[in-house]
């Protein structure tokens, strides 16, 4: 992909989830890339929807979630490493000729496979992102879609560090109003509980109040208030305007006259 340079950001200033939300704002195709160390991983992002993530981790390899969860054997994984090496074919073209997986399951496991790089992207406090604006090609490329929405608020309840998020939406004191509306809330991947505690969100209570009162451990409900805010459906509400004195309002009342 040719592509210029659009953003460049620190995850110890901007969190993933904000830049994920301004570059589904715009709907532009491109590539973040997320660089901490050694380990680069890059999220391809079309139309507002993940459809593919890298890694140079090997860690975050086919293989080695295959092996994790005990899909194929240490010994499996050995051969077919070296079967790869030799032949140049995809990972999951060997499994399948080799008889360990069907074609299903090699696609579920890549899909999971994309997923937990996107994941494991939300455990970085530091490190450096960029985004680059332009055309994906296809080519080799295993796409899924999920909605940027959905990543976000699935990330975020991922994240370690409640915390660090709380204090991205105000002092416990905030007070916190919805500004959404009900078709904003389809491509979020909501649960019940979360949409029960956006519902607490009324303009009355507070940061502190919502996290004590919502449906699950105030760590939890802090981080879906996060991401309630990253998402803009909700907001903290603006001081109201308050009256310089009392206003005086004269009732007419029988035998008054008042002048034409």
């Amino acid at each position: 992909m040719n592509r210029r340079l659009e953003y460049r950001g620190d995850l110890a200033e901007t969190t993933l989830p904000e830049m994920l939300y301004t570059i589904e704002r715009f709907r532009v195709p491109g590539i973040v890339e997320a660089r901490a160390g050694e380990v680069v991983k890059r999220v391809y992002i079309r139309d507002g929807y993940l459809i593919h993530a890298s890694s140079t981790d090997l860690a975050d390899s086919l293989g080695a979630h295959l092996k994790r969860h005990e899909r194929i054997s240490p010994r499996q994984l050995d051969e077919i490493t070296r079967q790869r090496q030799s032949s140049n074919k995809r990972f999951g073209v060997l499994l399948v000729e080799r008889g360990l997986l069907s074609p299903a399951e090699v696609l579920t496991a890549l899909r999971e496979q994309i997923e937990g790089i996107v994941w494991s992207l939300f455990y970085w406090q530091q490190g450096q992102v960029t985004f680059g604006l332009g055309e994906l090609k296809d080519e080799e490329m295993v796409q899924i879609r999920l909605p940027i929405r959905q990543v976000i608020v699935e990330g975020i309840k991922r994240a370690p560090d409640a915390k660090q998020l709380v204090a991205r939406i105000g002092r416990r004191e905030t007070v916190l109003e919805p500004c959404y509306r009900v078709e904003d809330l389809i491509e979020t991947g909501m649960d019940g509980e979360d949409l029960a505690l956006l519902r607490l969100v009324d303009g009355g209570k507070t940061l502190y109040d919502l996290c004590s009162q919502g449906p699950r451990p105030p760590a939890e409900n802090a981080k879906i208030l996060y991401a309630l805010k990253v998402l803009h459906l909700i907001r903290p509400r603006h001081p109201e305007r308050q009256t310089t004195g009392p206003v005086k309002i004269r009732l007419r009342t029988s035998g008054d006259r008042f002048p034409k």
